[in-house]
């Protein structure tokens, strides 16, 4: 079994990060744009708000995850995104590459990270993920994203 590093991202990761967001049949295309363009501003100024981690499986980028502080708050941070490879899922590689994200919020003095997710069925197994790294569903917007898809917001006290 290969063991899973987690570490900062770098520019030779994004190519693999691509294709296992563009591989994540949740994401939308204009989604995926989105999380590009986080990416892009991380890789181009490390100071830009934005932390990206990787997870690398044996030699290979097996997933990533995207984090901030979330403005006027104090110790409040968000989870933009994580995604792990599809074919490698169930392995524990997103816990860790969640684990390490909140590890870095605390060293950061962060208290709280929030995760908003869509609260459509085709994400059941994503919010079942997050609950069971220890979220807990606060709010629900219905009709948020679109008709019939509400916002989904998940709330972790770190400490």
């Amino acid at each position: 079994m290969n063991t899973t590093n987690i570490r900062p991202m770098h520019q030779s990761d994004k190519p693999p990060v691509m294709v296992i967001l563009r591989c994540t049949p949740e994401f939308l295309p204009h989604e995926v744009t989105v999380a590009e363009e986080l990416i892009d501003a991380y890789l181009s100024d490390p100071e830009s708000g934005y932390h990206i981690l990787v997870a690398e499986t044996g030699s290979k980028v097996s997933g990533y995850i995207c984090y901030g502080e979330t403005p006027l708050t104090v110790g409040t941070w968000d989870i933009y995104w994580i995604a792990v490879d599809r074919s490698l899922q169930g392995q524990g590689i997103g816990a860790a590459l969640m684990k390490e994200a909140e590890n870095k919020i605390k060293e950061l003095h962060g208290r709280l990270a929030i995760i908003e997710t869509s609260s459509k069925a085709d994400y059941n197994k994503t919010r079942r993920f997050h609950a069971a790294q220890g979220y807990t569903e606060i709010a629900i917007i219905p009709d948020f994203y679109e008709i019939g898809d509400g916002k989904v917001i998940m709330v972790k006290r770190i400490n």
